[in-house]
């Protein structure tokens, strides 16, 4: 049975600042960052063959930590070696830029099934499925849409409810997932829905 591998790498303070802003949505906070380090590191991730999924810092001050997902585009998973792989290469490439002021954990990981939707195209390749939407900005005073996805017109996303069809523009999601049901574990075997295993390796 298949996992989600994740690679966990200390890293020590950056010294500066430096993905692609139209095709990736990022967390509305620490907007700016994850997209100039999206710029940063998505020609490295290409070149391992890899797409880039999301970036994102988490973890808050206690633990800050910059979460890379990626994904073979034929599998739409990671292997643990994989991981280790993108890991190093992003280590070295982050470790020369300095984009992160303060010392960070970077975790590179595959989306897992319960993926985020981040690009245009996750929408069309996720027609069916269910998602949970949450806005940028309310709509008609609610602060998220869950349905169907019933597929993307330019920047219009078509979402099934049961109060009937809505569409979402994809410049005001603030961040967006699949949700956990048997037709999305189906879709994605041989993917485990049990998680994902995790390792770590730390730098001073």
């Amino acid at each position: 049975m298949a996992v989600t591998p994740r690679h966990r790498q200390k890293l020590g303070p950056g010294r500066g600042r430096s993905g692609n802003e139209e095709d990736l949505n990022f967390e509305r906070a620490g907007l700016t960052d994850a997209a100039a380090i999206a710029r940063l590191i998505e020609p490295a991730v290409k070149e391992l063959g890899f797409d880039l999924v999301r970036v994102a810092m988490i973890g808050g001050k206690s633990d800050p930590t910059l979460q890379v997902m990626a994904e073979r585009p034929d599998t739409r998973q990671l292997t643990i070696d994989d991981c280790a792989d993108l890991s190093r290469k992003l280590s070295e490439l982050l470790d020369d830029a300095d984009p992160i002021e303060e010392a960070y954990r970077l975790e590179v990981s595959s989306p897992g099934i319960d993926r985020p939707l981040t690009r245009r195209s996750d929408y069309a390749d996720w027609t069916g499925h269910e998602a949970r939407l949450k806005y940028a900005e309310p709509v008609d005073g609610a602060k998220q849409i869950s349905g169907d996805i019933v597929g993307i017109d330019g920047e219009t996303i078509r979402i099934a409810t049961p109060k009937g069809e809505r569409t979402v523009q994809f410049s005001n999601i603030a961040s967006a997932k699949l949700l956990l049901t048997d037709k999305l574990i189906n879709a994605t075997a041989p993917l485990s829905s049990e998680g994902a295993e995790e390792f770590e390796t730390e730098e001073d």
